[in-house]
């Protein structure tokens, strides 16, 4: 499980790179950004380039102004990325698979039993990975984020619609075969069975809602023309 660690792997060549505070976007950078949507698309994944975001650095972008304080990202993936660079440590991020930058401490196999105790974070994330928890076990992992929530803490949840979700893995899995890059985690472990290359909104709400979540709502990804967009609740 990532962010995307269930999904994709990141190519980061220089930890240090990514350990440093990144910015939030300004307005004329999410203008750019919208303009050149389609060739990002299909060439930025995880790294900014040419003056643009990749779309990783859009989500995380997009999410961290969501973040109400201390947050557990679950699903961190490598390097713990959002965390270290985005929530400037402010948080723990977490993970089933020990991908490169990770310590003991991020890994942590059992989702429905987290090591933390109740109501320790203000906010939860799963960044562009709930598709990737195991379908028998996404109730009773939300349930236990909610747990770990204080109350008046929210939880946010990234996802493209269904068209774009499966375009981006048909993509990134073309470019690594082209250019010999290792961004498509799916090529390097499969996906199981019980995991999906997308979630639809209604399925995401009613799992949240049943998970405990009130004044569920969702917003759009503007700079990725409305593809992609995150789904919030609120822990009363």
């Amino acid at each position: 499980m990532a962010g995307n660690s269930r999904g994709v792997l990141w190519h980061l060549p220089d930890l240090v790179e990514i350990v440093e505070r990144e910015m939030l976007r300004n307005g004329f950078q999410k203008v750019k950004d919208f303009a050149t949507f389609p060739l990002r698309a299909i060439t930025l994944f995880y790294e900014d380039r040419w003056g643009l975001s990749s779309l990783a650095t859009e989500r995380f972008d997009y999410v961290r102004r969501e973040v109400r304080g201390y947050c557990l990202d679950v699903g961190c993936g490598p390097n713990n990325r959002f965390i270290n660079s985005y929530m400037d440590g402010n948080g723990k991020g977490i993970d089933v698979f020990p991908y490169d930058g990770l310590t003991e401490e991020n890994i942590v196999t059992d989702m429905l039993h987290l090591p933390f105790e109740d109501s320790s974070f203000d906010s939860v994330t799963f960044i562009a990975n709930l598709n990737h928890v195991p379908r028998s076990l996404r109730d009773g992992e939300l349930a236990e984020a909610y747990r770990c929530l204080r109350p008046g803490g929210n939880i946010v949840v990234t996802m493209g619609s269904p068209i774009a979700e499966i375009l981006v893995h048909k993509v990134v899995g073309a470019y690594d075969r082209l250019f010999g890059t290792r961004y498509d985690v799916d090529t390097e472990r499969g996906m199981s069975e019980e995991e999906e290359y997308f979630l639809t909104s209604a399925e995401i709400v009613e799992r949240l809602a049943r998970a405990g979540f009130k004044k569920i709502t969702h917003k759009k990804f503007l700079s990725q023309w409305g593809l992609n967009g995150m789904f919030i609740g609120w822990k009363p």
